[in-house]
């Protein structure tokens, strides 16, 4: 006969919570997350909420698709000129750092 005095129903217990966290933490262990990909993957489902959203307010996934595509035209039409003088203000501030410590320049990239 097994003595199960409420000592022994607690040691029990006790051991059960110890194997289930030491469990727990071999799981956790195996499945490590890479920080970069879990970005990508909430960003992807972000978009995809967003898109989901569109069509629901559009009425298809068609209509959606032209809002987004819409959308990113004229992203990139307002972004364009803004990276374009930064790149051009990065060329002219290395110019500038090697003409005074007389350090050859850097190669100009072909337009």
């Amino acid at each position: 006969m097994v003595d199960r005095t409420p000592d022994t129903i607690d040691l029990d217990r006790q051991d059960l919570r110890e194997a289930y966290n030491r469990g727990r933490q071999d799981e956790r262990a195996e499945r490590k997350r890479h920080p970069m990909m879990m970005t990508l993957m909430f960003l992807a489902a972000a978009v995809g909420v967003v898109v989901i959203a569109l069509a629901a307010v559009n009425g298809s996934f068609g209509g959606a698709g032209q809002v987004v595509d819409q959308n990113l035209t004229t992203a990139a039409d307002r972004a364009e000129p803004v990276v374009r003088g930064a790149a051009s203000d990065a060329s002219q501030a290395v110019k500038d750092a090697t003409s005074t410590d007389r350090t050859p320049a850097p190669a100009q990239p072909a337009n």
